[in-house]
């Protein structure tokens, strides 16, 4: 099946999230919150080893969407091939600090080495469905000067078209559910199967507010904490006012809500008037913001994650994804850098501190 898509609505949030200068004030943080961190949530990464040697049912398990990506710069080079797809760059961010399982669908063209990349990363493919003789999932788009928005040129769904998403045993009883960027009716698969969690996140985007708006309304009653774009929460509430926005999405049902305004930050939303504000980490230069979104998506998973299993008895909190979302920011930063996921996969712990320290001395008030 292919389907073909031209209109800039079609998520330029999903791609484009955390990379311009933006040094919005933490008001809410104090300097005992901002550097009492001590980055914690950053210092115990997981070794890279083969999946097999992690116990998968402690882990974080991110459902959506793995493809094929190709992507035309300003310049009108068209870079080819490049591993993409929500639940790739959510997967990848979450590895370094936890291990993954990972729920999606691709074809027999899908290439080896990427199979490969995930075990290393400790993202286990057990739940990853290869279709004999079908196509992986491919997206083609082209970026304007500014790098804020672009244009999808075509999409090839292929294999999603049937994916009905199956969660082995492991994934069922992951602690930390992410429902990545796909179908409203199959994050509601997935979520039936699941057994073990404890947090659920769900991304979401303007097209399954259009045209899947009941099976959407149902996710969000299931669910913890959703995030989504500035645009697409204004539309779906029906209101010119972010703030107003925010407050109307927790009465559809999640404990949380997390919008993302692309270059200016992310607002997060809890009970009452609890509220938090974070900015983008400023970059000088961007190479390709595709995927920044779900890498920050998944940062904020894996910091969550790691939380949890050094306080089991704590309930995650408004403080506790506060926290985490320094870290998604972070990393999402880094995605920026380059191609795919080339930047996330050369990164070191140690300069995922340095730039976390940064961050935080640039929200500081002093």
């Amino acid at each position: 099946m292919k389907l073909s898509i031209s209109r800039q609505s079609l998520r330029t949030d999903l791609f484009t999230p955390f990379y311009a200068f933006f040094l919005a004030a933490l008001l809410n943080l104090s300097k005992k919150f901002a550097f009492g961190i001590k980055f914690s949530i950053l210092d115990h990464a997981f070794p890279k080893i083969h999946s097999s040697k992690f116990t998968f049912q402690m882990s974080v398990l991110i459902a959506g969407t793995v493809a094929i990506d190709n992507i035309r710069t300003p310049d009108g080079v068209m870079h080819d091939e490049l591993l993409g797809g929500s639940a790739t760059f959510a997967a990848i961010a979450t590895s370094f600090s936890s291990p993954v399982n990972l729920v999606a669908v691709v074809g027999e063209d899908f290439p080896k080495e990427h199979l490969e990349l995930f075990s290393e990363r400790k993202i286990n493919v057990d739940g990853l469905q290869v279709v004999e003789g079908g196509k992986t999932f491919r997206w083609t788009g082209e970026y304007h000067d500014d790098m804020n928005s672009r244009e999808t040129l075509e999409t090839h769904i292929n294999v999603l078209d049937d994916f009905d998403p199956q969660l082995p045993a492991a994934a069922a009883e992951s602690t930390i559910v992410v429902l990545a960027n796909m179908a409203p009716a199959d994050q509601l698969k997935v979520l039936s199967q699941c057994s073990g969690s404890t947090f659920v996140i769900a991304d979401s985007m303007d097209l399954w507010i259009n045209i899947a708006r009941e099976e959407l309304d149902e996710v969000l009653k299931r669910i913890d904490l959703l995030v989504i774009n500035d645009s697409e929460a204004k539309m779906f509430m029906d209101t010119s006012n972010v703030i107003v926005a925010g407050k109307k999405l927790l009465e559809k049902g999640p404990q949380y809500v997390l919008i993302k305004k692309g270059e200016h930050g992310a607002l997060l939303f809890g009970g009452g008037d609890r509220f938090f504000s974070a900015g983008a980490f400023p970059l000088e230069k961007l190479v390709d913001p595709t995927g920044a979104g779900d890498t920050f998506l998944g940062g904020l998973a894996g910091s969550l994650h790691q939380h949890h299993q050094e306080n089991p008895d704590d309930t995650i909190g408004l403080d506790d994804i506060s926290r985490a979302i320094i870290h998604g920011t972070v990393l999402a930063s880094y995605n920026c850098e380059s191609f795919s996921a080339d930047k996330l996969l050369s990164l070191t712990q140690a300069d995922i501190d340095a730039r976390t320290k940064a961050f935080l001395t640039y929200t500081q008030l002093v």
